[in-house]
């Protein structure tokens, strides 16, 4: 599927079956369940789904690698983002008015191979990709849209996944560290409950 097939009203379904998923599980213990939605959806893809609340990061789950059916990874993502982010207790029913919802389709993610470690920066470009980074015993991701929001350099990109994954900062410069790039279409709301915009880099899906 590529970015221009998925439509902004694919992104608005999206965004707001990410909502209900989450809705329906904490007001009532219920996985949601729509047939036309899962047809529709029916295809892999890497999935990420981001709670924001009043500008702050509330949750962020998902699957980098395209292992599920967009349709599953979505509400599971929602789900997980809302209830299982270790870093953050679970949403209430009385937050869901004050979260925002934002969902983002990843590409697969691609190993980025160089000789010198220097060559990373020209092999990354912020505003386009998202980064992982792994060793044999640990990883990290960063989505795309994360250094646009922090002004961060390709340098500091690379640092701050390393540091989400646990490792120093100069962990990129070790060749035992594999790094893997990605891209992603972006559909959020403006505002909780609000309209469904798109934001993208210009890559094909």
């Amino acid at each position: 599927m590529t970015k221009s097939q998925i439509s902004d009203s694919d992104g608005i379904q999206l965004v707001k079956m990410a909502r209900n998923a989450v809705t329906q599980y904490i007001k009532n213990n219920e996985r949601v369940y729509d047939s036309e939605f899962n047809s529709k959806f029916n295809f892999s893809s890497g999935i990420f789904v981001t709670l924001n609340k009043q500008d702050e990061l509330r949750g962020c789950i998902g699957y980098p690698i395209p292992v599920k059916k967009l349709c599953d990874g979505l509400v599971d993502a929602a789900i997980s983002a809302a209830t299982r982010d270790p870093r953050f207790t679970a949403v209430t029913a009385d937050e869901l008015e004050k979260i925002t919802f934002e969902v983002t389709i990843l590409t697969p993610p691609e190993e980025i191979t160089v000789g010198e470690y220097s060559e990373y920066l020209s092999q990354i470009r912020v505003g386009r990709d998202g980064l992982i980074v792994e060793n044999e015993f640990t990883s990290g991701l960063l989505l795309p849209q994360v250094p646009i929001e922090y002004g961060w350099s390709e340098e500091e990109f690379l640092e701050y996944t390393c540091q989400k994954a646990g490792l120093g900062k100069d962990a990129w410069k070790e060749k035992s560290t594999k790094i893997s790039k990605f891209q992603g279409v972006i559909f959020k709301e403006e505002k909780p409950n609000g309209k469904i915009v798109r934001e993208s880099s210009d890559v094909l899906l």
